[in-house]
């Protein structure tokens, strides 16, 4: 037999053997995805309970892309946490050394109570002061996403239940463990919206409680009485309402979700271009009401927001918060470039 032959036979089968292992390496799995082709929406301000921060609307074009077809749930979590030993950032004791720099100079040590491990727990309270969150959320020690009431809860049951207490920081940690990312505020958009023009909802223009319960939110007076007329109280394990027309689950309501974007309130006015391609956010954040605070940004609302606080389930509503904080509300789910 040729040895030319039989050497480039041997190159071959090791080249094949070569690129069958690197795409089992690279391969990103899209079970429990839905495909979005790519298209073109209004972005922003499109209701008359739009903020000032959805100001003004704006042509985007998005490229298709795949998106969980619901929010990642304490099991997929859970795999990822054994795989790997990550530890979330409600679990870790606060380094004073490292956020002393962040604080005026000469603020003395807090008691090392207050740097314990703790997250965001939301209580129901009477209150006629919708401003101050602190009325209704406290910061409770070893509240995590095992425990999201803190020491003697637990998510036994609860597999097909949103992860919550998650950071931003966690969540990019799950995608990078996953191949995955966190969509963009614009993904997020397009996704919610389904391909519906003109509409305040993913669903449609009808109120949230009208005919039927669209998603999950809080039914009644907000945070004094929840009536549980959709049946849960807090969040509710994925998929438990309709989904849009897109075929993807709790954009709207159940936890309110990270995005990949630094949050600017002012950043829809920043753009120049009639229609932008893909945008990726600010470079910078700014929040007015926090000026030296970066946060990133939080979309579709959750079992907290109901029409007469938040609203935070509209197609346009943004809201947003710290990378590094994490509450019993906020979850998140990944997308991946088609």
């Amino acid at each position: 037999m040729n040895l030319k032959f039989v050497a480039y036979i041997l190159f071959l089968f090791v080249f094949l053997i070569s690129c069958d292992r690197n795409s089992k390496t690279n391969h990103v799995s899209k079970d429990g995805m839905v495909f979005i082709e790519g298209g073109t929406f209004l972005m922003g301000a499109g209701d008359d309970e739009s903020r000032e921060d959805e100001f003004p609307s704006h042509v985007v074009e998005v490229s298709s892309f795949w998106m969980d077809i619901s929010e990642v749930t304490n099991k997929q979590f859970r795999q990822f946490i054994n795989e790997t030993g990550y530890i979330t950032t409600a679990e870790r004791k606060i380094n004073w050394e490292e956020i002393k720099e962040f604080v005026p100079p000469g603020t003395p040590k807090p008691h090392d109570s207050l740097l314990e491990p703790a997250s965001l727990v939301f209580r129901a309270v009477k209150t006629d002061n919708l401003q101050n969150y602190s009325n209704w959320w406290s910061l409770i020690r070893n509240a995590n996403w095992k425990q999201p009431f803190g020491p003697g809860s637990d998510i036994l049951d609860k597999d097909d239940y949103p992860v919550v207490h998650v950071s931003w920081e966690d969540a990019v940690a799950y995608c990078s463990w996953s191949g995955k990312r966190l969509p963009t505020e614009a993904e997020f958009e397009f996704a919610i919206r389904s391909g519906k023009k003109n509409t305040k909802y993913s669903w449609g223009n009808e109120g949230i409680e009208e005919n039927q319960f669209k998603a999950n939110s809080w039914n009644g007076n907000f945070p004094s009485s929840n009536t549980n007329k959709d049946k849960f109280y807090y969040s509710a394990p994925v998929g438990s309402f309709s989904p849009n027309d897109y075929g993807i689950y709790d954009l709207a309501g159940n936890v309110w979700e990270w995005c990949s974007d630094w949050y600017h309130s002012n950043y829809y006015s920043m753009i120049d271009d009639k229609k932008i391609k893909d945008p990726k956010g600010p470079e910078t954040s700014y929040d007015p009401a926090e000026p030296f605070s970066e946060k990133k940004v939080i979309r579709g609302g959750s079992f907290l927001c109901n029409d007469s606080y938040c609203s935070g389930y509209r197609n346009s509503a943004r809201m947003k918060t710290t990378p590094d904080s994490s509450s019993l509300h906020t979850g998140f789910r990944t997308v991946v470039s088609d």
